[in-house]
């Protein structure tokens, strides 16, 4: 999506080129990828707590849960997102989706962390990893974005 957006701010023949192009990617990556791993990794989960129930007596998994519900929530903002470009009403920058990209990353990041450290540390430590990875991944942002901006 970011660089949907960033071809449509070319001049209109390199946008005319580049767009269909990049939504067949979009296209592609989303129905070949995104759709068919959310459902394997939700009936997965789904039969995992289903064999061993004795898991949602555990905190960290609730925890996790509530990361897993995040992520779906994200997913499904996500297709809204991505029918935008379709529909021609996508309005959101680049920076915008720069930053949205990165929200994946961070509930994985919390939803692998919890299934690999469970309790041994504090939920606070947690946190403050957490809080630490989306200031790294706002620093990384903002530098990029330093970068690719011409200087005048």
């Amino acid at each position: 999506m970011v660089y949907l957006v960033e071809a449509e701010a070319r001049p209109k023949e390199e946008a005319e080129i580049l767009r269909p192009q990049l939504l067949l990617m979009m296209r592609r990556l989303w129905v070949i990828i995104t759709v068919p791993s959310a459902i394997l990794a939700t009936v997965f989960a789904v039969w995992l707590l289903v064999l061993n129930p004795i898991l949602l007596a555990m905190s960290w998994m609730l925890v996790k849960l509530v990361f897993v519900a995040l992520l779906i929530l994200y997913h499904i903002k996500t297709y809204q997102l991505y029918k935008q470009f379709f529909l021609g009403a996508q309005s959101r920058t680049a920076v915008f989706f720069r930053f949205w990209n990165e929200g994946a990353t961070l509930i994985l990041f919390a939803v692998v962390f919890l299934a690999i450290l469970k309790n041994s540390i504090h939920w606070i430590f947690g946190l403050l990893g957490l809080i630490g990875l989306a200031l790294l991944l706002v620093l990384g942002i903002r530098l990029y974005k330093r970068y690719r901006t011409p200087k005048q």
